[in-house]
């Protein structure tokens, strides 16, 4: 086989370092100040969700921050110098997927008053339910008003590092003609293949449909989405943020893309990764940054701090989403009487602990191969079947807890089979399409040898292995969550409706308010029995949770929503000592 030399590569200047530092150390600043601001008045709930007390701004860029991290700024540009900018599709899914979670799973949560996700799961169905949903998050993977506000400095960090990528790597190719045509050339902008073959690594169908499922496993019903939104002052603001968010995600999506377009111009003539230069194709971005800045001390840092900008936002949302969860759903219930105080240092302590699991998951999923096929996997792989859980709640009035929970085995077991099937039998490279990549301009090494590798026969295959296990990773979030949603239905149908059990109107949102507004008697079959024509709920986001005992604004007329008092201590403005609602200024309006 072949040898090239690798050409003369810059390291790291003592600017590159200066820079870096720098951004580190205002997002770290970012954190000390709010630590020292809150500290007075710091109850885990301030902690946990901001006191509810955030606006639309720093909570859309957070979002885009947290969820466009270092697989975005590395991964994705390989991707597209690899195989093209269909990538570009996933603008598509994006819509979608902050449609449906704005207009179908936030206002559940905001309105039904909780902190953690799968409270909901409880009030649905039962406290089983919640647990296993909660250790199925905790498998999967300062205070929130530190995260957001230094998510939100991160995200104008990484903007202006593929700002100054796309700048630099255009000036030194050509200009955008340049690239237009060579990317065409090179065949890498061919975005729509309608090609309906599930098998196809991606193409139209996998990315706009798949693309939706993955991405609403990790919107939609996901703590660390949830959590920055019900953080909001009101659900408006909320629902606001989500599609401010959706602007942001666009922005970040275009210069990955266009950054893989001129990554592959740069390296048209000779590939570093076919020609050994780097030992993975993740390492393509960081690499070609360090070429074409070379004579600019600075820059290269920027980059760096572009990326890990990315990952810290992305890690700081998750372990306090994580905390929030084990708080909330195991803490409290072992110890019911913990102190504000020790509430609070619980978890702190709880943000620590998962900081040192996140890392240390981090090198393990290192050996999954390239970083954006192996997070979206993950994400599938456990996001689609809590996806059709808590679709399974929230859609369908019908299904009782023992569908729920055999739903969620039943999706979590087809996702998993057909994705650890991937991994020990990937699929073909014909159903890949990789792009061609030259090294006809490397230098090769003196004195070098081109040897020929005798052929080696293939290895012996399952028939799944072609098929079941060939399956585009994009489509395994809507695998189980499929899966988790015929089997939830099927096994409600056959047990029937929870004994004892009335489902809150609050907690609902059938499809039947779309396809059966005509008919009363249609719409009422499809509410299995749940009473919702006098369903009203407040607007106000400190009442976001009525139940039997709230007043309607000026009258005496409670409001009837079917919860009933048991539960009602749980409302944010309820009075634990008086057994009644402290606010009388609620505004109702028809909920669905």
């Amino acid at each position: 086989m072949s040898k090239f030399i690798a050409p003369d590569i810059k390291n790291f200047v003592a600017w590159d370092y200066v820079v870096f530092a720098a951004l580190f150390l205002i997002s770290s600043g970012i954190g000390v100040f709010f630590a020292i601001k809150e500290r007075k008045n710091a109850t885990s709930k301030q902690f946990l969700v901001g006191g509810k007390q955030m606006t639309c701004g720093p909570v859309a860029l957070s979002l885009t921050a947290s969820f466009m991290s270092a697989v975005t700024v590395l991964g994705t540009p390989a991707e597209v110098y690899r195989y093209g900018a269909p990538f570009i599709i996933f603008f598509i899914s994006y819509t979608f997927v902050i449609i449906f979670t704005s207009e179908l799973f936030l206002p559940v949560f905001y309105r039904s008053g909780i902190t953690s996700t799968y409270e909901y799961l409880e009030l649905r169905f039962n406290k089983s339910v919640r647990f296993a949903g909660t250790l199925i998050y905790i498998v999967q993977t300062g205070g929130l008003k530190a995260v957001v506000w230094t998510d939100a400095f991160q995200l104008v960090v990484m903007v202006v590092g593929f700002l100054t990528v796309l700048i630099q790597g255009t000036i030194q190719n050509g200009g955008p003609n340049n690239i237009w045509e060579n990317a065409s050339n090179g065949s890498r902008l061919a975005v729509f293949d309608f090609d309906v073959d599930p098998l196809r690594r991606h193409t139209f169908w996998t990315i706009a449909v798949g693309g939706t499922f993955t991405w609403l496993g990790i919107y939609g019903v996901n703590q660390s989405t949830i959590q920055r939104c019900i953080s909001c002052k009101s659900e408006k603001q909320a629902k606001l943020a989500l599609y401010l968010n959706l602007v942001g995600l666009w922005v970040i999506l275009v210069c990955a893309v266009f950054s893989g377009l001129v990554m592959y111009v740069h390296f048209k003539n000779c590939d570093p990764w076919t020609a050994g230069f780097i030992s993975a194709p993740d390492q393509l971005m960081p690499y070609f940054v360090m070429d074409i800045f070379s004579t600019m001390p600075g820059l290269p840092g920027l980059f760096v701090a572009c990326a890990f900008s990315g990952t810290l936002s992305t890690v700081a949302a998750s372990i306090n989403a994580l905390a929030t969860v084990t708080f909330e759903d195991f803490v409290k219930y072992r110890f019911p009487n913990l102190s504000e105080k020790m509430s609070t240092w619980v978890s702190k302590g709880l943000c620590i602990v998962f900081g040192v699991l996140c890392t240390s998951m981090a090198v393990a999923a290192s050996l999954l191969g390239g970083v954006v096929q192996a997070s979206l996997s993950i994400h599938g792989m456990c996001g689609g079947p809590m996806l059709g859980l808590f679709t399974l709640g929230i859609v369908f009035p019908c299904v009782n807890w023992k569908g729920a929970v055999g739903g969620l085995l039943t999706g979590i077991t087809v996702a998993f089979w057909v994705a650890i099937g991937a991994f020990v039998y990937p699929a073909q490279p014909s159903k890949a399409h990789p792009l061609h990549l030259s090294t006809a301009n490397c230098t090769l090494a003196n004195n070098t040898e081109i040897t020929t590798l005798a052929p080696t026969l293939p290895p012996i295959r399952p028939q799944l292995a072609d098929t079941w296990y060939s399956l585009s990773y994009l489509y395994y979030s809507a695998v189980g969550c499929l899966g988790c949603i015929i089997a939830g239905l099927l096994i409600s149908f056959l047990t029937g409706p929870d004994q004892g059990k009335a489902v809150k109107p609050v907690l609902i949102r059938p499809v039947c308010n779309l396809f059966c507004f005509w008919s009363k008697k249609y719409k009422t079959l499809c509410w299995c029995g749940v009473q919702h024509d006098s369903t009203t709920i407040p607007e106000d986001s400190e009442n976001n949770m009525c139940k039997d005992g709230a007043k309607k604004a000026g009258t005496d007329e409670p409001l009837q929503n079917g919860f009933n008092k048991e539960t009602q201590s749980h409302l944010p403005g309820y009075n634990h000592h008086e057994k009644s609602y402290t606010n009388t200024n609620i505004v109702t309006e028809s909920y669905f």
